[in-house]
């Protein structure tokens, strides 16, 4: 009977330690990613086994499920606002918002088991992770990616709307990047991880890894990252195996002419994240190496990450407070930014030799990376951007409540507003946009703008109860002035949140406004010469009748003064405003 007893819990023990096996794990060849399924029945079960653990729901993406959100807390406190007030750390891990990278997805699934069972869950840090960000693409799984090295099948880049979500932060056109917005403003975290698979060039390093560019990074907290954090996570993925350099985007066309720093501008996660003040990266592992491999050192990677954000607990909380205290006085703030390509550092990389030989489809010379010619060479690496573009800005935006998308995206990111408690009449400086370039092609589902130039009038203008008054002394004041202003990289101008001002609403019938034209220059002299300048500098104005009436008209009394006026307005003095 003892045997048998013993024979049964022997039996349950490698029931329970191959149901706790991932779906990664289980397969033989360790080339096989989880399923949706999969990936949900896993966390309940480790869930239902481990109370340090809490599943929670976020929101309802475009497939019409919810964000899971798994939380792992070493004393079981799953209350936000109480693990501030524990002056505990917040790492948001974020998987599959391309499923076709799916590394994240199994390591974490991976982490959580361990980090639960070896009770190795940090005391001062609180770690959530996004079980599949992209569910959408997730279940859509095949074989997409045909120059990636497996796993043998995998979900889709886009989503149900075929948006590419790491291109949707800043204008959050998907329900799956409110629910993330929601998660990211609930739990605050300090510290952000957005697990990718890179392409592009072949090199001897599983992972490279992009952080947030230092000159775009509010600089206390790049201090740290550059002299700190970032440094020990290189030496720590060394010692663990996995070598690591920065994300390899040539300078012209293979390595050797040099790599040049990621630009994550806030349309991508890191982007977005930066505008918060939470210290970011981005893994990226290498598309041509043994799917196995990318899934270990993903893993290794968050590990060290989590460790050291443990290790640095106190720090990264004082950091934090100093970049919001420094933002919320901030006055000028950058907009766009260019490679600096007058400044490099080098690094030491480890690629291959390449060269070019004929393409066997067209005959014609193509590129080829030789494995068995491995180099270290001296690159440059080029990690200085110049700001190209700047605001000042006001003492207060006013939005008109008509423009709901943003009022409903500053409650989301928890932008602090008022509303104007009666119907009143304030002089602003408001922008008249003088020109923009606008792409040929969609991207992203819209016809994004650039080049923009602005032409600010100081003016009255009339607002009314329940317009939002939004004052610029917050810790958020990156989002709130690289969303409003227009010229912004991703501003919400940029992205067509205000294209119905570039159209104009109200026009004249020419025989009619012929005689009321006419009438007008008798009365103003000033307009007539202006006219008569205007013509004697442009010929094709002075040969068109239509281009003269349309002239006076734009300069009358009756030209609807809201064409090409951008309505948010900027409050430059400190004016008494009624406010609810």
């Amino acid at each position: 009977m003892k045997k048998y007893i013993m024979l049964l819990c022997c039996l349950f023990s490698y029931s329970m330690a191959v149901a706790q096996l991932t779906p990664f794990e289980q397969s033989k060849d360790k080339n096989y990613t989880a399923n949706y399924s999969e990936i949900i029945a896993y966390y309940h079960q480790l869930a239902a086994n481990y109370p340090q653990m809490k599943l929670m729901n976020y929101g309802m993406t475009d497939i019409g499920k919810p964000l899971t959100l798994i939380v792992l807390s070493k004393d079981k406190v799953f209350d936000p606002a109480l693990i501030k007030k524990q002056n505990k750390r917040v790492i948001l891990i974020n998987n599959g918002i391309h499923p076709g990278e799916p590394e994240g997805i199994d390591a974490s699934m991976m982490l959580s088991r361990d980090l639960l069972k070896g009770n190795k869950l940090p005391a001062d840090v609180v770690v959530c992770m996004i079980a599949v960000y992209n569910i959408d693409g997730c279940l859509n799984r095949g074989l997409s990616r045909i120059s990636q090295n497996g796993p043998r099948a995998y979900g889709f880049r886009g989503n149900s709307r075929n948006l590419d979500l790491n291109r949707d932060f800043i204008k959050a056109d998907s329900r799956n990047a409110l629910a993330f917005e929601q998660i990211l403003n609930t739990w605050q975290p300090e510290v952000f991880l957005d697990n990718h698979t890179s392409d592009g060039a072949d090199y001897q390093y599983v992972m490279t890894l992009i952080e947030t560019q230092k000159d775009k990074q509010n600089p206390i907290l790049a201090k740290y990252t550059s002299e700190t954090l970032s440094p020990e996570l290189y030496k720590r993925m060394k010692k663990s195996g996995y070598e690591m350099v920065p994300y390899v985007e040539s300078e012209k066309g293979t390595p050797d002419s040099g790599i040049v720093a990621f630009l994550e501008t806030p349309r991508f996660s890191s982007g977005y994240t930066v505008q918060h003040n939470i210290i970011s990266y981005i893994t990226e592992t290498h598309m041509l190496k043994q799917y196995d491999k990318r899934v270990y050192s993903t893993y290794d990677f968050m590990d060290h990450l989590i460790s050291v954000v443990e290790r640095d607990h106190q720090q990264i909380g004082r950091l934090k407070q100093q970049a919001d205290a420094s933002v919320a006085q901030q006055k000028t703030f950058a907009l766009d930014w260019d490679l600096d390509e007058s400044h490099f550092d080098t690094i030491t990389f480890k690629g291959y030799e390449f060269g070019h030989k004929p393409s066997e489809i067209s005959g014609l010379p193509r590129l080829y990376y030789d494995r068995s010619k491995p180099y270290t060479k001296t690159i440059k690496y080029y990690n200085t951007y110049k700001v190209t573009a700047t605001a000042d800005k006001p003492l207060a935006y006013v939005i008109p409540q008509a423009w709901g998308k943003i009022i409903d995206l500053f409650k989301l990111n928890k932008v602090t507003m008022h509303q104007l408690s009666h119907d009143t009449t304030l002089n602003l400086q408001m922008y008249y946009i003088a020109d923009y370039k606008t792409s040929q092609r969609p991207y992203e589902g819209h016809y994004t703008h650039s080049a923009v130039k602005l032409n600010p009038v100081q003016m009255k203008v009339k607002f009314y109860a329940g317009d939002y008054v939004v004052y610029t002394n917050q810790a958020i004041n990156r989002y709130i002035v690289e969303t409003l202003e227009p010229q912004g990289v991703d501003s919400f101008f940029t992205w067509n949140f205000f294209d119905s001002i570039l159209g104009q609403k109200e026009y004249f019938s020419d025989y009619v406004f012929e005689d009321i034209a006419a009438d007008y220059l008798k009365h103003n002299a000033d307009l007539q010469k202006k006219l008569d300048a205007e013509k004697a500098v442009n010929p094709k104005l002075g040969a068109s009748a239509a281009m003269q009436l349309d002239f006076v008209y734009r300069n009358s009394p009756w030209f609807e003064k809201t064409y090409l006026r951008y309505p948010v307005g900027r409050l430059l003095t400190d004016t008494k405003l009624d406010l609810n």
